[in-house]
């Protein structure tokens, strides 16, 4: 199952306490205090990953707490810090204070990294509070605490393109027969029950291609697979629309207008970005019909006609979307 919302507890560790040692060596009867600073606890990281396309690795981790540092030793010798811990998480996570909502970050870039929790400072050992009238103290500071909090994770996807359209539209399809992708295809509704990703190659560019699950009328206020994943749409730079010209899955303009009328009141965003409108499955004798009203309804509109299990006219689709994201 494919997750891409998830809550965790974190806590950073202890700073080590001050060393609360006295000098005893031979011929240095009065050699004094000499406890060592403690170590500072380990602090707590998040860390993109290229690697990780979901929040999966969560689903059974959920609690992550850093080593405390050691504590001051002997002869002024200050205790070990620490490790940090660097909780690796998808590009595209968002972190939220569970209690305020706070966004605290917003990881697009592999190894881009934020301190999530600071461990706590090592106390002072005990040779730091020597006076003249206090030559052999026996205070040292403790250690102080690493910062804890619960976090809210939330993933999402970073593509250059995102695939929509209504269940069956053909979007899984077109994606493994476009990239090295490998979705569940089936000739049923809700066969993609969560987003995948794959990488088209055109004149040297990548270009990533996340197949969005079907939406259908009333997806944005939790209707079949709800608005569990338009919120992987928001940050891709062009939407391909994917309509079934076929007329299997209804009026191709009746569901080109249904899945913009639910990106529209998700959000405003998706609504203005730069769409590919794309007939699938032309092989089919109905389609040539179903595609000609189509345009009578939206004369001014541009649009692409495939298919994607024939794999007739994809290199005009791959040259289009190479133009529409790197032609300046």
């Amino acid at each position: 199952m494919f997750l891409d919302e998830v809550a965790v507890y974190v806590k950073a560790g202890h700073g080590g306490a001050g060393g609360r040692h006295f000098l005893r060596e031979k011929y240095k009867p009065f050699g004094g205090p000499a406890g060592g600073d403690g170590g500072a606890g380990g602090s707590i990281y998040l860390q993109a990953d290229t690697g990780l396309n979901s929040l999966n690795d969560f689903r059974y981790k959920k609690e992550f707490i850093a080593p405390d540092g050691q504590n001051g030793l002997r002869n002024k010798m200050a205790g070990r810090d620490a490790d940090d811990l660097v909780i690796l998480v998808p590009c595209g996570t968002i972190a939220r204070h569970a209690a305020t909502k706070k966004r605290l970050a917003d990881l697009t870039k592999s190894g881009e990294k934020f301190l999530l929790a600071r461990g706590g400072k090592g106390g002072q050992g005990n040779y730091h509070f020597a006076t003249s009238r206090n030559q052999a103290p026996a205070y040292a500071q403790p250690g102080l605490p690493g910062e804890e909090l619960r976090v809210e994770l939330e993933l999402k996807l970073i593509a250059d393109a995102g695939l929509v359209g209504l269940p069956n539209a053909g979007k899984s399809t077109l994606l493994k027969m476009l990239t090295n992708a490998k979705p569940k295809i089936g000739a049923y509704p809700f066969t993609t029950l969560s987003p995948n990703l794959g990488i088209l190659p055109v004149h040297k560019k990548n270009i990533v291609l996340a197949d969005i699950p079907g939406l259908i009328e009333g997806a944005s206020s939790g209707a079949g697979l709800g608005d569990e994943f338009l919120r992987h749409i928001e940050r891709t730079k062009i939407i391909v629309h994917l309509l079934d010209a076929s007329g299997w899955s209804g009026d191709p303009a009746q569901n080109y207008q249904t899945i913009n009328q639910e990106l529209k009141t998700y959000s405003a965003r998706l609504a203005k970005k730069k769409q590919i409108v794309v007939f699938n499955k032309i092989d089919i004798p109905e389609s040539a019909e179903n595609i000609q009203k189509f345009k009578t309804k939206f004369p001014k509109l541009e649009t692409l006609s495939i298919s994607a299990a024939t794999a007739q006219n994809l290199d005009g689709l791959k040259e289009i979307l190479y133009k529409t994201l790197y032609a300046h």
